[in-house]
């Protein structure tokens, strides 16, 4: 039986619809069992903080949480030496909602005015990424019988039954991060008069995504 196998690639191009916002909270303490009463209740106050928003607590989502040992260098007779400073927690956290770049601008606003002095860091999303990963599968597809056909006219042969059907299972990224790396934002750093003066324009590029199907179909 005589085949041929062609690869087709499906090209997207995708609106966000969807604000993510990563919140890091961290803080060192002495005492080990200190920094796990300290994380837990600075996870507290920042649900108090969104929840204000219209968010459910259970909204904000843990994305990392870490309490690990932290040393710190010092010089002794002319020799760098290194003691130990604390235990150190990390709790990263996110939370999602429609785009909005006015509840962004006062979620930001509420968090710069709170004692927990958080590192933050903005992107973007699809809400509906099932529909979107169905729209790539369908192009690429259509692309694999486009160079099908076109192959086989020019070799004088005929497309019979398909074979098989493979495609990607990878992970596809649909998020786009306008703000690339985390920022610090304490009441030093936002000293605002009024929300008005935290105004967010932000409008987020299309997420491009790709994928590829390989159709194997039986010629004559």
């Amino acid at each position: 039986m005589r085949t041929i196998r062609i690869t087709g690639k499906g090209n997207l191009k995708i609106h966000p619809d969807i604000t993510r916002i990563t919140i890091t909270l961290t803080g060192l303490y002495k005492d080990y069992a200190e920094a796990l009463r300290r994380s837990s209740e600075d996870t507290e106050k920042l649900k108090d903080i969104v929840s204000v928003f219209g968010f459910e607590r259970k909204d904000l989502k843990t994305v990392n949480f870490s309490v690990d040992t932290e040393y710190e260098s010092y010089r002794e007779n002319n020799e760098y030496k290194q003691r130990f400073a604390g235990y150190r927690y990390r709790h990263t956290m996110k939370i999602e909602f429609e785009s909005d770049n006015d509840r962004l601008g006062k979620i930001l606003y509420s968090l710069g005015n709170s004692a927990l002095n958080p590192e933050f860091s903005i992107s973007y999303t699809v809400k509906d990424q099932e529909a979107a990963k169905n729209s790539l599968l369908e192009k690429a597809v259509a692309d694999a019988n486009q160079k099908a056909l076109v192959l086989t006219n020019a070799a004088g042969v005929s497309l019979k039954e398909i074979i098989s059907v493979d495609y990607s299972r990878a992970e596809l990224n649909m998020e786009i991060r306008p703000m690339n790396r985390m920022m610090a934002f304490s009441k030093t750093t936002a000293d605002f008069d009024t929300e008005e003066k935290l105004s967010m324009d932000i409008e987020p590029d299309d997420i491009s995504v790709s994928d590829t199907v390989t159709i194997v179909w039986e010629i004559v």
